[in-house]
């Protein structure tokens, strides 16, 4: 193990840079490591309207940072993945791929918790890292980072006052529309309508994907409210240009999504103020430049059909710590990292690249395809449980 003391500033204070500089706090002893975030410490981030879905490997990663808020996150037990009709109908109805965490063995699929939820206690532990250790650890909330600029050896984070450090960790991204072009970039023409809705007859733990000619639709399960009404996260994909959703009420969206949702999703009955978000790809071609590196929502900004952008970006954290803690040389770490983190990212990439772009498509046939798809893939379990295992724990 190394015990090189590297200075390390982690620029973003979101969940994948709380959970890298926590992480990297306790693995990397000799290391010290400076957070930097626009936003002061006592912001209140509840308000922040983004619901969360993990992956059973991020849940576990959280876990052992002892920054996994369970009461406030709903387990995914199932998850049912369809295409509303017109569609490819077979003898057994209409096909659909269902993925259940009691058949691969392992105590859910995932997770879905409001962003606040699991922001401030990865703040809590973090603040009590530096309260225990101040002379190597750093928070700089409420100081924005300008610049970072390059230096022989290391690089010079510009925040209000120029300072040295062997590494730069950048974890900020936003959403899309905020972003700078990056190395690969694909606007979608697609809003993502996100908000929740209460169900009736809904199965708790159980999350929906519909495919829909305008594009994908999801309900993912969230705890309860007081009166014991089941709730869900709504992510509803249509095209920006010709926006369906924009100029509905809230009782014809709730009629609308009715029509979309299989009956076993339940019937929504209630439904928040929805906020639109426009859908695209940034990607940056390589994670490292010098000693810059870039994760989460700063390396890439990927279309929600699959739910996995955070994860991609807690992966990227975590493979990060591992390269530092084993390697004697920065630049033999930053190698490292990125060949060790190109195959998950490039291929979680092109695939939810894929099915963004396939609903832009006017071929004849495609919406049947999709269905040939779905059923050949509900009919051959081993390549079904592989793909459940790819989307809970990546390429690993």
């Amino acid at each position: 193990m190394t015990n090189t003391a590297w200075q390390i500033a982690v620029v973003g204070a979101g969940p994948v840079g709380l959970a890298l500089a926590l992480h990297a706090a306790r693995l990397l002893p000799q290391a010290g490591i400076t957070l930097f975030d626009a936003r002061a410490a006592d912001h209140d981030v509840s308000a922040d309207p983004r619901t969360l879905a993990l992956s059973l490997g991020s849940v576990q990663f959280l876990q052992r940072l002892g920054a996994w808020p369970a009461a406030a996150a709903e387990p995914i037990l199932q998850v049912h993945v369809s295409q509303a009709p017109p569609s490819l109908g077979t003898l057994f109805g209409e096909p659909a791929v269902r993925l259940r965490a009691a058949d691969l063995g392992v105590p859910c699929l995932g997770a879905v918790l409001p962003y606040g939820a699991l922001v401030a206690p990865l703040q809590r532990a973090w603040e009590a890292e530096v309260a225990a250790q101040p002379e190597r650890l750093h928070c700089r909330f409420g100081t924005p980072v300008a610049a970072i600029k390059a230096l022989p050896a290391g690089v010079e984070v510009d925040a209000g006052i120029a300072e040295p450090f062997d590494l730069a960790v950048v974890a900020e991204g936003g959403v899309f529309a905020d972003q700078a072009r990056k190395a690969l970039v694909s606007d979608y023409g697609q809003t993502a309508w996100v908000g929740s809705v209460t169900l009736q007859g809904a199965t708790r733990g159980m999350a929906f994907e519909r495919f829909t000619r305008h594009g994908p639709a999801a309900l993912l399960p969230l705890s309860g409210d007081p009166g014991g009404a089941a709730r869900a996260a709504l992510v509803w994909c249509v095209p920006g240009g010709d926006d369906p959703v924009r100029d509905l009420s809230d009782a014809q969206r709730m009629a609308v999504l009715n029509t979309i949702f299989p009956a076993e999703a339940g019937r929504i009955v209630g439904i928040t103020p929805l906020k639109s978000f426009p859908l695209g790809l940034n990607a940056e071609g390589t994670l490292v430049s010098g000693a810059t590196v870039r994760i989460g929502n700063a390396a890439q900004t990927l279309h929600p059909v699959a739910g996995q952008g955070l994860n991609l970006g807690l992966r990227d954290a975590h493979e990060l710590v591992a390269m530092l803690r084993h390697a004697d040389t920065l630049p033999t770490a930053l190698r490292r990292a990125e060949w060790a983190r190109a195959a998950d990212r490039w291929t979680m990439i092109a695939a939810t690249d894929f099915l963004a772009r396939s609903f832009t498509w006017k071929l004849p046939g495609a919406a049947t395809a999709r269905g040939l798809g779905l059923a050949a893939l509900q009919g051959l379990p081993p390549v079904r449980d592989w793909l459940a295992h790819r989307m809970m724990f990546g390429s690993r």
